[in-house]
């Protein structure tokens, strides 16, 4: 029999995974983390899974791992079972935690990380690729957190890897910082690495996913590109420059939404733009500054997941 991973129906890469889950279950107690989850990565692609606290991101990728073991379904990674030396190799991982020795230097974490794989990068590469050329001599215990991070990619990208998982890679980084990782990212990407991202930064997941998949409960509410997740919440953001008042254009159909913002602007959400619009463009001949725009992933991460109605409860 073929144990391996099918290719996810509709998905239009149709090489084997590198990496896949296959109705994925997985039980803590009365907790279900994974309820039959499916989840494929394919070379060269940045997949972000995104998920509220508790969704079974984490999870998910224990189980990628070999870290845990799923109670049903199946999991791979290069076609063999995720604890196996051999696919373990092949991947580079940078978690939320770490047990790193605060004594040791960069220069020495990374050298002592690639002495590991078969056919590691230099430890100079390594460390230009994290920006860290300037810190290798310094103490791993020493650093800023945003400086460890950095270091703790640098390991994950030392042996080479065919797939990297980055679990909220650039918390702490400022933001050049980030935009430094974003540009190692895609580029490693673009010479065939496949990435699983995880990150409670939306415009990062925005900036560098071809692919989302949104779960909660262990269960996947929605997947595709960017795109296709925010075409799923038919949102529009309109702003203007106007002295309607907030709490009367709220009252008018179709607006979910009316507040006053910034500078004097009306900020309103509403399911359709145009008859919006019209209505502004009636009502206040002196509008200015308009504008329309549809949901960002943002507010496409808080619909589907239903925490923009929990948001908004917190906040009456």
């Amino acid at each position: 029999m073929d144990n391996t991973c099918d290719t996810i129906p509709g998905d239009r890469r149709r090489e084997a995974p590198l990496a896949c889950l296959h109705g994925a279950g997985k039980r803590y107690g009365a907790v279900q983390a994974l309820a039959g989850l499916d989840l494929e990565l394919h070379a060269g692609q940045v997949l972000a899974l995104l998920g509220p606290n508790g969704a079974g991101k984490t999870t998910a990728i224990g189980l990628l791992l070999g870290l845990q073991r799923p109670d049903a379904g199946r999991v791979e990674l290069f076609g063999l079972p995720p604890q196996a030396l051999q696919a373990r190799r092949q991947a580079g991982v940078m978690l939320q935690t770490a047990g790193i020795p605060d004594t040791l230097e960069v220069g020495e974490l990374v050298a002592l990380t690639r002495s590991y794989y078969p056919d590691p990068l230099g430890v100079d590469e390594c460390l230009a690729l994290a920006g860290l050329e300037e810190l290798r001599g310094r103490r791993y215990g020493r650093l800023s957190g945003g400086q460890q991070r950095r270091v703790q990619f640098a390991m994950a990208v030392c042996g080479r890897p065919r797939l990297l998982f980055l679990d909220e890679p650039t918390t702490g980084l400022d933001i050049d910082a980030r935009q430094s990782l974003w540009r190692t990212i895609r580029a490693l990407a673009a010479q065939g690495c496949a990435v699983l991202l995880t990150t409670h930064y939306l415009e990062e997941a925005e900036a560098l996913a071809d692919r989302v998949m949104v779960i909660d409960r262990g269960r996947l509410l929605a997947q595709g590109s960017v795109d296709e997740v925010r075409a799923r919440v038919s949102q529009r953001r309109i702003g203007c420059v106007s002295s309607l008042p907030p709490a009367r254009v709220a009252a008018w159909p179709g607006v979910q939404d009316a507040r006053a913002g910034a500078g004097g602007r009306l900020e309103i959400i509403a399911a359709q733009a145009e008859p919006v619009v019209r209505r502004l463009l009636a009502e206040d001949p002196a509008l200015s500054e308009l504008e329309v725009r549809r949901a960002g992933l943002a507010e496409a991460f808080l619909a589907l997941t239903g925490q923009e109605d929990e948001a908004e409860q917190e906040a009456a």
